[in-house]
């Protein structure tokens, strides 16, 4: 009996080791499973608390930085410069490598170390283009390829300075050129047919065919760069609109552009088109063919602005006299009238009347075509004197002005931007 008791204990025994083995199996099961899930609402809450973190680091990261992220994201071609790559290929901004002094600071040349020459652009704290400016110029030119427009390769953006980079182009500025008597005779007839062909293809181009509409603002013969072999390039955007195809005009309050190349709508009204930049491309036309400035001109039979004697010459049927000495052996009589013609139909009063880009290049290429007689030409009573570049714009009405002293911009901004 003994032994039957005892070898009858035995599976209650085994039993309560069993249901003790499994609950504490179960235990550690449950232990781990709720380990894991404790892991996974940590890391959530940590990446999420990371987001948070991130995002106000993006809310507080300076509009600079923010910029930045957007053209590396962008674009693969456009090259992020740190500053003492520019410093270096500048030679710290030495005087020897200065170019020029642009509408919103100087502008130097460069030399990357795999020999490439490039010409930086160096926003000055004083000028009037701020970084809403900077920005505009950067994300659009950036998304521009033409050959008639300068290529921006990249940009340097550190504490204050904010820089350009475009590709070096050797022959300078066109009003380098045409105003200056010892060197008009460069330009032939022939390379100032290609540069005017090439300015119009180039505005062509900004107006219709680009993927955005862009009306340029500033364009002049300072804006106007030439490459090695006499090609033009329309540069500096930092004024430029864009709009939506639907879009045929658009008005600010806060006019700018340069003194003499302003449409009259424009600089009276605020309102800029197409057609504004048409009437710039009339009067930097008229320029190219007489080698004289619109802004200060005056001659000695009266005072009159270039626009005004071109006009009074082609009433009185003396347009050939507009010419540039150096181009009047080379061009052909018929050819100047045609080419005066079309500058004219440019910078007539009425936006209405002026031609777009698209029918400019045609007439351009069409030698055969008879062209409608020009209307007037605004200001043609009006002398745009040396006292009047140092002042306030002489038919601006309704707008507060920013506009080019001696190529150079200049703002006023009363009320702040």
């Amino acid at each position: 009996r003994r032994r039957a008791s005892t070898s009858g204990a035995k599976p209650g025994h085994n039993s309560r080791k069993r249901a003790l083995w499994i609950i504490t199996v179960a235990a550690l099961l449950l232990s781990i499973f709720l380990c894991i899930i404790c892991f996974v609402v940590w890391m959530r809450r940590r990446r999420k608390g990371t987001e948070i973190l991130h995002d106000q680091a993006a809310m507080n990261r300076p509009e600079e930085d923010a910029l930045a992220w957007r053209l590396e994201q962008k674009s693969s071609e456009f090259i992020l410069f740190d500053l003492s790559e520019i410093l270096h290929a500048t030679h710290n901004f030495s005087k020897e490598n200065l170019l020029g002094q642009g509408g919103f600071g100087p502008v130097y040349k460069g030399q990357l170390p795999d020999g490439t020459e490039i010409a930086v652009k160096r926003l000055a704290s004083h000028s009037g283009q701020g970084f809403t400016e900077f920005e505009n110029e950067v994300e659009l030119i950036a998304k521009l390829q033409h050959s008639n427009l300068v290529k921006l390769m990249g940009c340097c953006i550190k504490g204050e300075e904010k820089l350009l980079v475009y590709e070096y182009l050797p022959n300078k500025s066109l009003d380098f050129f045409i105003f200056d008597v010892n060197r008009t005779t460069l330009v032939d007839w022939n390379k100032r047919c290609v540069i005017i062909e090439g300015i119009a293809q180039g505005l062509l181009y900004l107006h219709k065919h680009s993927r955005l509409r862009i009306i340029h603002r500033d364009l002049k013969a300072s804006n106007i760069l030439l490459d090695q072999d006499m090609n033009p390039k329309i540069s500096d955007f930092g004024l430029a609109k864009i709009f939506s195809t639907n879009d045929t005009q658009g008005s600010t309050k806060k006019v700018v552009g340069t003194y003499g190349y302003m449409a009259p709508e424009y600089a009276s009204e605020g309102i800029y088109s197409i057609k504004s930049d048409v009437f710039s491309f009339g009067v930097l036309l008229l320029e190219i063919l007489s080698g004289k400035k619109n802004s200060g001109f005056h001659q000695h039979e009266d005072f009159l602005n270039l626009l005004g004697y071109s006009w009074h010459l082609w009433e009185g049927g003396r347009c050939l006299e507009l010419l540039e000495a150096s181009i009047v052996e080379e061009i052909h009589a018929a050819e100047a009238s045609r080419y005066i013609n079309i500058a004219l139909m440019c910078v007539q009063e009425r936006a209405d009347d002026r031609p777009t880009m698209s029918t400019v290049v045609s007439m351009l290429n069409s030698e055969n075509v008879n062209l409608p007689e020009p209307k007037h030409p605004a200001y043609f009573n009006l002398r745009v004197s040396k006292e009047d570049e140092s002042g306030s714009v002489p038919y601006s009405n309704n707008a507060d002005t920013i506009c080019s002293n001696n190529d150079l911009t200049i703002t006023e901004e009363p009320d702040g931007r």
